[in-house]
């Protein structure tokens, strides 16, 4: 039986831990609407860019959102905020900006026609638990990539943009092959040892502003921003064949590990909105299983 009277053992002071915890000194800026929501940036550094331009440290990829929109900045013990000349404004709790504004716990900014962020104040405990609840509503919960209502989101913002703007943008769709014969012959944890090992490899070779995520069983997908077909194509390649030649090996035993892919990209005169987008990627993917696996397949552009 357990021995329920042996003594507690002190790990550490409750109150020195309540008083650290009590300390709401970490300014942060969280999405409260428009993509990528409950998201936290933490206020660091002289200043922190809030734009749709890849230089900013707050990227926020929004129709009405300016490359440099917004800035956001440390004076003292105050932080701030101002616009940077940007088309449509920056609105702070419904008003727009004039000028410098000192923000205060709980302020709302407007940026773009969807997009509000919350300035506010969190101590050690409240970005822990704002962070995991962050990750567990985007991250798929074996792979960690982003999930499949994630991706759907962002993919209807990224394509918004690549229309408005006549930019490329390309989607890779792909799964294993024969990963049912995985699970049947070495069991479901060789499996998941495989679904897990493939997230890293590609997460570890896509560009920061890419998109991959888990869409559904042994299905991936991935948004490759401002890529045309033929660039698409090659990374593509060089996935397969990073995948192809890896080692996965589980409990001694090495596993044999293709995948088949899928490329759609725009401009694509027949491909309408996102739904028929990823309808185009899918069918690519199903010709390269149907051609023999282990290949790439790119859907024509019309």
């Amino acid at each position: 039986m357990v021995d329920w009277d042996d003594k507690t053992k002190l790990t550490e002071d409750p109150e020195a831990q309540a008083a650290s915890a009590a300390q709401r000194d970490r300014a942060y800026l969280i999405v409260l609407a428009g993509n990528n929501v409950g998201e936290m940036y933490k206020v660091a550094g002289e200043q922190m860019i809030i734009g749709r331009g890849q230089n900013a440290e707050i990227q926020i990829i929004d129709e009405g959102i300016s490359r440099r929109h917004a800035r956001v900045f440390v004076n003292g013990q105050s932080v701030l905020i101002e616009d940077c000349g940007s088309t449509n404004g920056t609105f702070l709790n419904g008003q727009k900006l004039g000028g410098r504004e000192v923000l205060k716990d709980g302020d709302k900014i407007q940026v773009g026609s969807t997009t509000i962020l919350k300035f506010t104040y969190h101590d050690k405990l409240e970005e822990h638990f704002q962070r995991q609840m962050y990750e567990s509503a985007l991250r798929d919960g074996l792979t960690k990539i982003f999930n499949k209502k994630y991706f759907l989101d962002r993919l209807e913002s990224e394509f918004a943009y690549a229309i408005r703007h006549k930019v490329p943008l390309s989607l890779v769709m792909f799964d294993l092959d024969h990963f049912k014969k995985i699970n049947d012959t070495s069991g479901h944890l060789a499996g998941d040892y495989v679904l897990v090992q493939l997230a890293r490899l590609v997460s570890e070779s896509i560009r920061g502003e890419d998109v991959f995520a888990r869409y559904g069983g042994e299905e991936f997908v991935v948004i490759c921003r401002g890529i045309d077909l033929a660039a698409c194509q090659a990374f593509a390649d060089r996935v397969r064949k990073m995948i192809e030649s890896y080692d996965f090996t589980f409990e001694g035993a090495k596993l044999p590990v293709t995948i088949s892919i899928g490329i759609a990209s725009l401009p694509d005169a027949e491909i309408k909105d996102p739904i028929a987008f990823v309808a185009a990627a899918d069918d690519a993917l199903y010709q390269a299983k149907r051609g023999g696996r282990n290949c790439v397949i790119s859907r024509k552009p019309k």
